[in-house]
Formats: C-alpha cells, structure tokens, sequence
C-alpha cells in the first residue's frame, strides 16, 4: 500500500502524539508506511507523520484481487476454496462453488484449527463475497499470521511498552489472564509500592540519626573526668565539645534527610498513584465500550444468519411450490436479510473504531507509562545520591569536629602540665634539714 493515497474522514491533531501528522477533513495524504497495528506514516505538503488509519479512507486502485499461488497461502485449503490478496495486502478466502453459506465456516474451521480460533467473519453474497480471517481476544481483534504480512515494531531496538503488551497474558497456575496493560499497571503499582518502602527505609535512618544525636548531646554534659587538668585536661575538655558538635551535624542531616531526600520520595508517590488511577480507568473504559460494541456485532451477526436462514427456507419453498406469495415472502427475506447484513457492516464499523481508538490511546498511554516510569527511576536515583552525598558532607563535619581534639591530644605535655601546676599549687621551696647538736 506504501504510495497510495487516502482521504482523510476525520480531522486530526498531531500536535498532540509523539511525530504526528496534522490535517484537516477531506485531504488527500500519500501513504508512506503503513503499519498493520492501525498507525500509518504519511505526507501531506511535504511534511511527514503518523496518524491513526481509522481516521482515512484509502482510494482504492484499479486493480483487482489476485490469487496467491498454493505454495504462498501456507494452509492446504478445502475443495472450491482460493485466496486472494487485495491491493492493500490482505488475504480474503472465497468459495467459488457456493454463496457463503454457513457449512462453509465448518468447512474452514476443519482447516484452519489454532487453539485461540474463535471467529470466522462471513459475509454473504449481498454486497461482500470474501472472508477474512482474525483472532478474537477478549473482544479485541487480532490479525491471524496467514492473514497478514508480519506486523513492524512501532519503535523498534527500544523494547518499548508500546511494542510487547497487546496481548492477555495467564497467571502461573493457568486459570486466568490478565491483560498486557495490566502488566504494564501492576508493574507501575509495584514501583510505587517499592518507592514507598524506600521512604520507609529513609524515616528508619532518619530515626536513627535523632536517637544517635540526642544521646551524644546528652553524654557531651556527662561531668565524668571534669576535674582532670592541664593539656589533658583541656583535651579531654575539647572531646566532650565536640561530641555536642557531633550531635549538632547529626541533627542537621537527619532534617535534611527528611526535607531532601524523604519528603519528595513520598510527594512524587502520592501524583503517581494518580496518574495511575485516571490511566486504568481510561483504558478500561475504552475496552468496556470495546466489549460492548463486539456484542454488538455478535448479534448482528446472528441476526444476519437467522435472515439468511429463512431466506434459504423460502427459497427452497419456492422450489416446490410457487406462488404469488411466496415471492413476496422471498423478496421480504430478502430487504430484511440485506437490511440484517448492512447492520452487520455497521456495527463492525462502529467496532472498528472503538478498536482505533483503544489502540491509539494504549499506544499513547503505554508510551506515557514508560516516560513516568523513567521518571520515577531517575527521579530516586537523584535523591539517593542525595543521600549519600549527605551522609559524605557529615563524615567530613564529624571529622572536622576530631580536628581541635586531635591537635590538643598531640600538645600534651606532662612536664609542662607538671610545671603550671607546681607554680599555681607550690607551697614553699625550703626543705628540711637536719637537727645539728
């Protein structure tokens, strides 16, 4: 389909989506690369983007459908079954020896038998003749690998969030599945909770500073040793100061833990919890409409095959018996039966839709879970070298507290200890002698 054309049936903004297209209703856009996940690149007056298939009617090519050779199709199909390609790259399956009837979805589901096979879109012979073939997921479709070429990353060798997380994914036991942006919402959860406990871990540390600080200011005022003089005595006097310095500098970094490093922890939580919530509820808003308008389309299906049923009944009653009547009640089968597919086309289209735009908001809230989640890690990265930034700023205040001590302790000198004292406490310099008869 790469140098085709569209038109555009909305109007767009790109100005809202990471290298988006902008255009208005009704301009004719070159396809340039077109993605079978629903975003297609396009140019319009020399400017490139990407914008969401859903939003353009691609102008069809004079060409028709052409076979595929049998080596090409991959499955052997049943007898009267080809496969075409359309011009735009997709398989259709067609029966050349019946209208569609309903035995011909028996007969393919004998062929084409994966485990996850849950739908076979039929048309019948009222405007549509071909079948195509997708996977039904929880009421979201997905393209079957015989169907459809292989399908491009959106953002390739990034292992983005956008790129691996469409489908459901089940639990260990088996029992369940859970869906691929759930395990994108847990794995953000998850975040939150371990950014909590770091707080946590944080207010422990911080506890243990304020404990650590009040019981060095409470021994700096101990009186033990306080009559002890001289050099050693002003030494000794120093040490015990400088362990109300100590308790000062642990004071100051437990407070700068707390304001620095604990609070923005807990802050940058708190909006992430939020951001969170409104994305899970937008999403599952979106799948709820998704699961209604797939039931939508189921009973518009079933409806389609009733009509279709009684049309046969008549026409086969026609067979035997005809009458004016019942080619009445013929052509009354008929408009409720064409009446039935055009809801059937309806109710697909309005699926479709509801499809493109679940699909361009889990592209852009995936993509914004990923630049949060980024964030988040750069974010406490930057507050843990906060840390210890803090803790390398109080080794060396605690150190430059051991300075003055470490300076006194090497001044001090006994003899000269011993020569202050003598000349402050002497009482006299006489000596006795001896008695001399």
């Amino acid at each position: 389909m790469s140098g085709s054309y569209c038109k555009s049936l909305y109007s767009f903004s790109g100005d809202q989506h990471q290298q988006g297209l902008t255009f208005e209703v009704g301009e004719i856009i070159r396809i340039v690369h077109p993605l079978p996940g629903g975003w297609w690149e396009g140019e319009l007056d020399g400017v490139r983007g990407w914008f969401p298939s859903s939003y353009v009617q691609v102008l069809e090519k004079t060409a028709s459908m052409t076979s595929l050779p049998v080596e090409d199709v991959g499955e052997p199909l049943p007898q009267h079954w080809k496969c075409y390609m359309s011009p735009q790259g997709r398989r259709y399956y067609v029966n050349t020896s019946s209208n569609g009837k309903e035995t011909d979805i028996q007969c393919l589901q004998k062929v084409f038998t994966p485990l996850d096979f849950l739908h076979i879109l039929l048309c019948y012979s009222l405007n549509l003749k071909w079948i195509q073939l997708r996977l039904f997921i929880n009421c979201v479709t997905f393209p079957l690998p015989m169907s459809t070429p292989e399908q491009q990353l959106l953002k390739p060798d990034e292992w983005s969030y956008c790129d691996y997380f469409w489908t459901d994914k089940k639990d260990p036991q088996g029992t369940s599945c859970i869906s691929g942006f759930e395990v994108l919402l847990q794995k953000q959860l998850k975040g939150k909770h371990m950014q909590k406990e770091m707080a946590e871990f944080i207010r422990e540390r911080i506890k243990i500073e304020e404990e650590y600080a009040k019981n060095l200011a409470k021994l700096s005022q101990i009186p033990l040793a306080g009559q002890e003089e001289g050099t050693l005595g002003e030494a000794w006097a120093q040490l015990k100061k400088s362990l109300a310095d100590e308790a000062e500098v642990h004071l100051k970094f437990s407070s700068k833990l707390q304001s620095e490093v604990e609070k923005p922890l807990l802050t940058f939580r708190e909006n992430f919890k939020k951001d969170m919530k409104r994305f899970n509820h937008h999403i599952a808003e979106l799948r709820k409409q998704l699961v209604g308008r797939h039931s939508a389309v189921e009973k518009a299906r079933k409806a389609l095959a009733d009509r279709q049923k009684d049309l046969d009944v008549k026409t086969q009653q026609l067979e035997i018996k005809l009458s004016n009547k019942m080619e009445e009640d013929i052509k009354k089968a008929q408009r409720k039966s064409t009446q039935a597919g055009d809801d059937l086309m309806r109710c697909v289209d309005l699926y479709n839709q509801s499809q493109s735009k679940w699909f361009e908001e889990m592209v852009t809230t995936s993509l914004e879970l990923e630049r949060l989640e980024v964030e988040r890690v750069e974010m406490i990265r930057q507050h843990l070298c906060q840390y210890t930034t803090l803790r390398h700023e109080t080794d060396m205040f605690n150190q430059s507290t051991m300075e003055p001590v470490d300076q006194l302790l090497q001044s001090v000198d006994p003899a000269r200890d011993r020569e202050l004292w003598v000349q402050e406490q002497k009482t006299g310099d006489i000596r006795p002698v001896d008695i001399e008869i």
